[in-house]
């Protein structure tokens, strides 16, 4: 998502760092290149207007003046401005209340609600340990209340049953009986849809939010819906007092811009962004960090919070403790470093938070192979019998006929995994009692994740 609003936008700011100094020339040129990026990207032709002005008059104001570098600082009007147009400032939930605290899910149908629903209350278990209930009171969709029993399974939280046979009002009473018999500290509301707006379901979702004055009311929005969503935004901001926005399907390959218009249109902060289908897939908003990572700076930062959750950093120990005792680095091992890779999005979800230039050096069409190649090594390792992980030597030309039979592959691709297990087993050698294991223990393992 906003794939091509970053080559583009981290491309004018490769150009503006150069300028020795800022004037209206080039001001004016780096604004043009920058409204064409943004109305590419499909963000509201009133908000690329507003956002430029607002450019123009800071860079040629009084904070670029007397600037070492100039150039520099013509960027860092661009960023505060973009994070501006996001919301400035991330905003977290508000559960300062007696519990539970009731948040309402609103949207189209369509746009990830109930997926959402389960995301949110995953992040509320993992990282605010709440006891978090879900309840379903869309009647009207045959699979809604399956799917976020389900949802809700894979998420941790506990699922109050529902049926289409009752009333949205009834369900939400109960519901809130239900949170506050069992001290539940978060009770998440998802709710009905359409595939366009109608007063039946605003008015539905007006008495839900009277019935159940929520201290949050998220509206969740399809990042590649268009400018569709700015219309979808306006009659849900009509209609209700919405207190923050999700984004969802942000990993998806549309332009997305409109995501960028939400905020400006609504006035609500955005406070959480889908990132993957997977059911941890939602990360807290932050707009100056997605500015960054638009104009190409990349978000490392979130790279290094993504492997504080990911790795099992009682694994990874345990592999320096074998390494250092001069145990043999085994096949086991080496799956174990790949499977903590996936966990934290693959390659390429690595990749997608380092800077663009960095990007760049790796390429598409690298990322894409290197992806296939894991993938493979999995297979290969996957295919071997326990004694083969544990003692490598033993596989000879039948063994690789046989793995590579199993796993779909040449015999030479479990050729070229063995030689690549070889070197890293080599280099795991070389590490033995040298200061690499003790940068490994403070790192809690996050270095083996390289390969």
């Amino acid at each position: 998502m906003l794939n091509q609003l970053t080559q583009r936008l981290s491309q004018v700011v490769k150009t503006v760092r150069g300028q020795a100094r800022i004037t209206e020339s080039n001001v004016a040129d780096m604004l043009r290149e920058i409204r064409l990026a943004l109305l590419e990207a499909d963000v509201a032709l009133p908000v690329v207007r507003e956002f430029t002005q607002h450019v123009k008059e800071k860079a040629l104001g009084q904070e670029v003046v007397g600037s070492l570098t100039p150039g520099q600082a013509l960027v860092g009007v661009v960023h505060r401005e973009l994070s501006a147009l996001m919301g400035s400032a991330g905003s977290g939930l508000n559960l300062a209340v007696q519990p539970p605290a009731v948040v309402l899910m609103a949207g189209l149908q369509g746009a990830g609600k109930t997926t959402t629903t389960a995301k949110l209350a995953k992040w509320l278990i993992e990282r605010q340990k709440k006891k978090v209930l879900t309840v379903s009171a869309d009647v009207y969709r045959p699979a809604a209340i399956e799917q976020l029993r389900s949802v809700s399974a894979q998420a941790g939280a506990e699922f109050l049953p529902s049926s289409p046979q009752e009333k949205p009002l009834d369900i939400a009473a109960r519901a809130l009986a239900h949170a506050r018999a069992h001290h539940f500290d978060v009770l998440l509301v998802d709710t009905a849809g359409r595939l366009a707006i109608d007063q039946q379901m605003m008015q539905e979702i007006r008495e839900l939010h009277q019935a159940l004055d929520p201290v949050e009311t998220l509206f969740v929005v399809d990042s590649m819906q268009g400018q569709d969503a700015l219309a979808t935004a306006r009659a849900f901001h009509d209609a209700l007092p919405l207190t923050g926005i999700v984004l969802t399907k942000l990993d998806g390959d549309a332009r997305g811009g409109a995501a960028l218009s939400v905020h400006h249109v609504t006035g609500a902060p955005i406070k959480f962004a889908g990132v993957s289908e997977k059911i941890d897939g939602l990360e807290a908003f932050d707009p100056r960090r997605m500015a960054e990572r638009i104009l190409g700076m990349g978000d490392v930062l979130a790279l290094v919070e993504q492997a504080q959750r990911s790795v099992d950093v009682e694994a990874a120990q345990q592999l320096a403790r074998k390494v250092k005792s001069g145990e043999q680095f085994d096949l086991n091992d080496f799956l174990l470093q790949l499977n903590q890779m996936n966990k934290m999005g693959g390659l390429q979800g690595m990749i997608d938070k380092l800077p663009a230039e960095m990007q760049a050096r790796a390429g598409q069409a690298d990322m894409d192979k290197a992806a296939r190649d894991v993938r493979r090594m999995q297979g290969i390792i996957c295919s071997m019998t326990p004694t083969e992980r544990r003692k490598p030597e033993l596989i000879k030309a039948s063994r690789k006929r046989r793995i590579a039979a199993g796993s779909g592959v040449a015999v030479q691709e479990v050729n070229r995994l063995l030689g690549q297990f070889e070197q890293m087993r080599d280099m795991m050698k070389k590490m033995k009692g040298a200061k690499m294991f003790k940068m490994m223990q403070r790192m809690g393992g996050a270095g083996l994740l390289r390969r």
